[in-house]
């Protein structure tokens, strides 16, 4: 089934979203599904979701990874690796967690709430592959792609189309190293409290740094200080090389 680029499903709640796709789902693997580890510790060492996640991260990459193959036939195996891997990030995860409102529908421990984790992207994008795995055993492969092609193949497609900017420290890399570029380096400030931290990240080689890239989580800050150094390098006569003033 492919999916339409962000039909008005798309961004429905998660159970409205399971409903319109008339997609079956147990009423007690939901709630599992739904169950973190610090709720499941507070209430007497319950079951939690982790086995959940396991199997929904398996059966994600499985449909995602068909959906690209049949769909790219003139990929090669490391660019659809690449697009795989950035359509089951947890950043990618977590993004759809927040477009299906998922966050308020975890239980969580009095710690994790009191720390904003309804709003973390690990706990997010975790709990995203818990409900596929749930979706999985509620209705069977049948029903997990119905869900999964529905909120990933646009992902996918979208993509599909940003070339250097799928992964920039990626390709930062095989651009440092086309112009003689050591290994990337990448200095990281903190700040801001536990429940919100805030990161600052810079490229840096040599007595050169790029930047700075921010984000609530190191990889985003690393991912858009990469894209300031790639855009800048690439943007540079070929003959320059390491050396030069801070970007």
């Amino acid at each position: 089934m492919r999916a339409d680029n962000g039909g008005s499903a798309a961004s429905l709640p998660f159970l409205s979203l399971i409903e319109e796709l008339d997609v079956p789902l147990d009423a007690d693997l939901l709630d599992l599904a739904l169950t973190h580890r610090s709720y499941a510790y507070e209430h007497g060492q319950i079951p939690t979701n982790e086995r959940l996640e396991f199997l929904g991260d398996s059966v994600l990459g499985v449909i995602v990874t068909e959906y690209l193959y049949r769909s790219y036939p003139d990929h090669a195996e490391g660019q659809l690796a690449k697009l795989r891997a950035s359509v089951v990030s947890a950043v990618s995860l977590a993004m759809v967690a927040r477009k299906l409102n998922i966050g308020p529908m975890i239980k969580l421990g009095k710690g994790e709430i009191s720390t904003g984790g309804s709003d973390k992207s690990s706990i997010l994008a975790d709990t995203t592959e818990a409900l596929i795995g749930a979706v999985f055993l509620s209705g069977g492969r049948e029903a997990a792609e119905r869900l999964v092609h529905h909120i990933f193949d646009p992902l996918v497609d979208h993509a599909a189309t940003l070339g250097a900017g799928l992964d920039w420290k990626t390709s930062l890399q095989e651009v440092a190293a086309s112009l003689g570029l050591g290994p990337t380096v990448f200095d990281i400030e903190e700040s801001g409290p536990d429940h919100d931290k805030r990161f600052a990240a810079w490229a840096v080689f040599g007595d050169r740094r790029f930047g700075p890239g921010k984000g609530h989580n190191k990889k985003h800050a690393e991912q858009e200080a990469a894209a300031a150094a790639y855009k800048a390098l690439t943007a540079e006569p070929a003959s320059a090389g390491p050396a030069g003033g801070d970007a």
